[in-house]
């Protein structure tokens, strides 16, 4: 079994694949690539199992109606939410209130951050993987699967915030040692360097041990009320297991 991670970025540079294989008794980082460009998501996720992206697979159905109620000039002010209120309600998706309110994390909003740029090409991956025969659906049910690292490590009890960027590197390198301790199944070989120097690449291999999460059906769904409304915006599969769980 394989799993791909995907650290996913507007552009190349920043982008961060991962590679994972399962064996009977380990899991082997045996591809990491940084400066990714959209062939090689593709060449790698058409030989994965199951592929784990970091980044937003829909927008909120609230922001959507909202950009084209406006569009239309049939845009009603509404008088029965607070402003700050109603603003996160276009903000945000159901998935990502769900993260707040179950893990204490804010996910960014893919309706007023920069991630929304990301999301444009996460959305352009999905058709074209949709094209190259691939079952695609923004539940996880398919290929692909939305994944949030720092929800992931927050569940498996390790550090999940203020490991990324330069200045952060000594952080960085004690989460890959914390990792290294709680998964030591995981072997990360040569990729381990890199994962001291790139959070990036750090966050594709958590994104390939997320997917094996979904794979093994060890994430949250979205609850039934909540199906229609996923299937639109995504869903961000958080794990209900403990990492040594996804051991072989």
């Amino acid at each position: 079994m394989r799993t791909l991670g995907i650290d996913l970025a507007a552009e190349p540079a920043n982008t961060a694949i991962a590679v994972l294989e399962w064996r009977p008794a380990s899991a082997r980082v045996i591809t990491v690539e940084i400066s990714a460009d959209d062939a090689v998501v593709l060449r790698h996720a058409g030989a994965a199992d199951k592929v784990g992206i970091d980044c937003p697979l829909g927008w909120p159905d609230t922001f959507v109606e909202f950009v084209c109620a406006q569009r239309d000039n049939r845009f009603v002010v509404p008088n029965t939410l607070p402003s700050a209120e109603w603003r996160r309600s276009l903000a945000y998706r159901r998935t990502d209130e769900h993260v707040r309110t179950t893990l204490g994390i804010n996910p960014l909003s893919v309706a007023t951050d920069r991630i929304g740029i990301t999301a444009m090409r996460a959305a352009c991956l999905q058709v074209l993987l949709a094209g190259h025969g691939h079952s695609i659906d923004r539940i996880g049910t398919g290929l692909l699967v939305e994944v949030y690292p720092a929800a992931g490590l927050k569940c498996w009890g390790l550090t999940h915030n203020r490991y990324k960027g330069n200045a952060s590197r000594p952080a960085l390198s004690t989460l890959v040692d914390e990792l290294k301790k709680a998964a030591p199944w995981l072997e990360l070989g040569d990729a381990e360097a890199l994962c001291r120097q790139s959070d990036h690449v750090l966050d594709a291999i958590i994104a390939a041990l997320l997917a094996r999460a979904a794979t093994l059906g060890l994430t949250t769904p979205p609850p039934p009320d909540d199906l229609h409304t996923a299937s639109r915006e995504g869903w961000i599969a958080v794990p209900a297991c403990a990492l040594n769980q996804l051991a072989p």
